[in-house]
């Protein structure tokens, strides 16, 4: 895999055995040494026997950049880390949205990369499996990734210097809806293949953007329910993925922000967060702006988001 002066992976890298344009972001060479992409299951995929599905690499859309891509029909989970010049001791997964239909590695994936490297942090993007592909797990496919990426975090926090303890999950989205069931549910959801796998589950911290959480109740992003546990799923079965329901008392601090002008993902769904969190007594805070709609990402006109500011000062309380 050949990368070029200044670059994570260069211009276009491949992956999976297509060519990644959205994953291979460009840094700036002081934010952090080039990155490296590998799968994170040794033999494959559990419960692959039924997937037939060819992955693709796709335009996130028909008028934007390149680079700005997105995975369907995912077969070769892994993830892309950057390694930061200036490591902070904290470690940080990223997990992208797509509304469980795609994986958007070129949207939010790219530019938080790029931002959490450049401030200290080991930064890890996910590329994750979509749960209508006919993996024997269905909507617990996603999150099998996510624990088991978390837990090769964690196998090699000691190598890079990291605090076992010092890891977050961030998630934007659908990524959002993931990342809280990684941060919320505790339980495997996949038997051990390898020593990494006696790792324990267990963030420092959650940060959820403009996230998906409520299922099969008003308010709920029903293309993310769709994909997840598919359209005749009622809404009994669909409530068993509200992210919400999963918080107790023991979750971790989690950060909230999502526009209230957000005509994809109501903010009901982080409202919904707020309010369990609050009830449950998890340490919170949440961030939202009347205008943004959705997706804004982590820069605004080239430089740093409002939430951004207020998320590093929040997670450098909480120990991340």
């Amino acid at each position: 895999m050949t990368t070029g002066p200044g670059s994570v992976l260069g211009r276009r890298a491949v992956i999976g055995g297509g060519i990644a344009t959205g994953i291979a972001a460009t840094l700036p060479a002081s934010a952090a040494q080039p990155a490296r992409f590998r799968q994170i299951w040794p033999s494959g995929p559990p419960g692959s026997a039924a997937v037939h599905a060819v992955e693709q690499e796709v335009p996130r859309s028909a008028t934007g950049p390149v680079d700005d891509t997105a995975f369907v029909h995912v077969r070769t989970p892994g993830l892309l880390h950057a390694v930061p010049t200036r490591p902070n001791g904290a470690a940080i997964l990223l997990i992208p949205g797509g509304g469980y239909r795609r994986v958007a590695i070129g949207h939010d994936g790219r530019n938080m990369l790029r931002f959490f490297a450049e401030r200290g942090y080991h930064a890890y993007l996910l590329k994750y499996r979509l749960p209508a592909d006919g993996w024997a797990a269905g909507p617990d496919a996603p999150l099998q990734d996510a624990q088991r990426a978390l837990r090769i975090v964690r196998a090699e926090a000691a190598a890079n210097g990291v605090d076992r303890d010092r890891i977050g999950v961030l998630g934007s989205s659908a990524g959002g809806h993931l990342a809280a069931m990684l941060a919320y549910r505790g339980d495997a959801t996949y038997r051990p293949t390898d020593a990494i796998d006696a790792q324990p589950l267990g963030v420092r911290i959650a940060a959820l953007l403009y996230p998906v959480a409520l299922m099969g109740v008003p308010g709920t992003h029903r293309a993310s329910q769709d994909e997840l546990v598919g359209r005749s799923a009622s809404p009994e079965q669909a409530a068993r993925y509200r992210s919400d329901a999963r918080i107790t008392a023991a979750s971790p601090p989690t950060f909230l922000t999502h526009a209230i002008d957000d005509r994809i993902v109501a903010v009901d769904n982080a409202l919904a967060l707020l309010g369990a969190l609050r009830r449950a007594r998890v340490a919170t805070e949440a961030y939202l702006p009347e205008l943004g709609g959705h997706g804004f990402g982590v820069l605004r006109d080239g430089q740093p988001a409002p939430w951004t500011a207020l998320f590093l000062e929040w997670a450098k309380r909480h120990g991340l």
